[in-house]
């Protein structure tokens, strides 16, 4: 071949391998888009999370203020320990024998941190709860001694309009709250389109609610977080995290 012939020949060559590396690259690529629709979503408690948890595992709790206590505590720390927002819920398994309490699950916001608009205090403890016991409800299945216990969700403010769905479906016999709705929207969260029948459906379906426990020590925690934490999920438009 003519030194004109080969040039031609080489650059022929050349391009053939530049197009496959490009394929490949492109192949490589939708592999990996292809893997990452379908990764695992991850739900978790901050380390000081888990360590509340265990610590107050064996404690026996007899009043509503004790129990929602812990809830505010958690709600609090999650802001001092810039973890998520500042929401905390703890579900109580209580013996209707005696009358008392254990911890089964705690939950705080973790919105922001692990970019989950559905993990809110209230969620997250709910899942964690029905992980523990092994059942998607704690109404009934995988509870031989239905007539003797039931479970209680303690949060320290209100629930949104998912939170309160998330309760209806759980299973859980009671739910306790703090702060008002009208507290969290006053540091600018939109709570959504939560009613006064909203809690009437609950009641209706055997979950009793009970508002007002501690509500001034679980608003001072939003409005503490209102002077310096994101407003993720906010009131005015502008002011949410996008």
């Amino acid at each position: 071949m003519s030194s004109k012939g080969l040039l031609p020949a080489c650059l022929t060559v050349a391009a053939a391998a530049v197009g496959l590396f490009s394929l490949q690259k492109i192949y490589k690529k939708k592999k990996c888009c292809d893997h990452d629709l379908h990764h695992t979503v991850e739900i978790n408690l901050p380390d000081w999370a888990k360590e509340e948890l265990h610590s107050h595992a064996n404690k026996i709790y007899k009043t509503d203020e004790e129990m929602m206590q812990l809830a505010i505590h958690l709600s609090a720390r999650n802001v001092q320990e810039e973890t998520g927002g500042p929401f905390g819920s703890a579900i109580f398994e209580r013996n209707l024998k005696t009358n008392e309490a254990k911890l089964i699950s705690v939950g705080v916001n973790r919105v922001v941190v692990l970019s989950n608009c559905t993990l809110h205090g209230e969620t997250v403890a709910i899942q964690l709860a029905q992980s523990h016991l092994q059942s998607f409800t704690m109404r009934g299945l995988n509870c031989p001694m239905e007539n003797e216990r039931r479970f209680e969700l303690f949060t320290s403010c209100e629930p949104c309009a998912m939170c309160l769905g998330a309760t209806f479906w759980s299973g859980v016999s009671r739910i306790v709250c703090a702060a008002t709705k009208d507290d969290a929207e006053a540091i600018g969260f939109d709570e959504g389109p939560v009613f006064k029948e909203s809690y009437e459906k609950l009641e209706e379906n055997g979950i009793q609610v009970t508002r007002l426990v501690l509500q001034k020590e679980a608003a001072a925690v939003l409005q503490d977080y209102g002077r310096r934490g994101v407003i993720y999920n906010s009131t005015h438009e502008s002011e949410a995290v996008e």
